[in-house]
């Protein structure tokens, strides 16, 4: 069971949607998402909760979401079950991504 820190932040490719954590089998988690614009200018944002590391359009919670330069966006309290991806998307690079909560077994 992982507490804290859930993925390793880091700038994520631009335009490519980028899996960044699965919900282990057995467990279900509470987790937040951060979006950091280390840019000057805005970028747009898409966070999906999906079956598969490829989103299909209905599971977006977050599409083109715009963050200004230098602006944080974050979405709280998601609760996933075992076996959803953590997938996001940026329209330019510079973009840093965390995500972070707790894993809780469900045995």
């Amino acid at each position: 069971m992982a507490t804290g820190r859930l993925y390793t932040p880091l700038a994520i490719a631009a335009t490519t949607n980028t899996p960044v954590y699965t919900v282990p089998t057995g467990y279900y988690t509470v987790l937040n998402v951060s979006f950091t614009n280390t840019n000057a200018s805005s970028v747009t944002i898409r966070l999906a909760i999906a079956t598969t590391t490829s989103p299909s359009t209905q599971e977006f919670i977050e599409y083109d979401t715009v963050i200004v330069g230098k602006g944080v966006f974050e979405r709280t309290g998601l609760v996933i079950n075992a076996g959803l991806n953590v997938v996001v998307y940026n329209s330019n690079t510079g973009v840093n991504v965390n995500v972070y909560g707790i894993e809780t077994s469900t045995t």
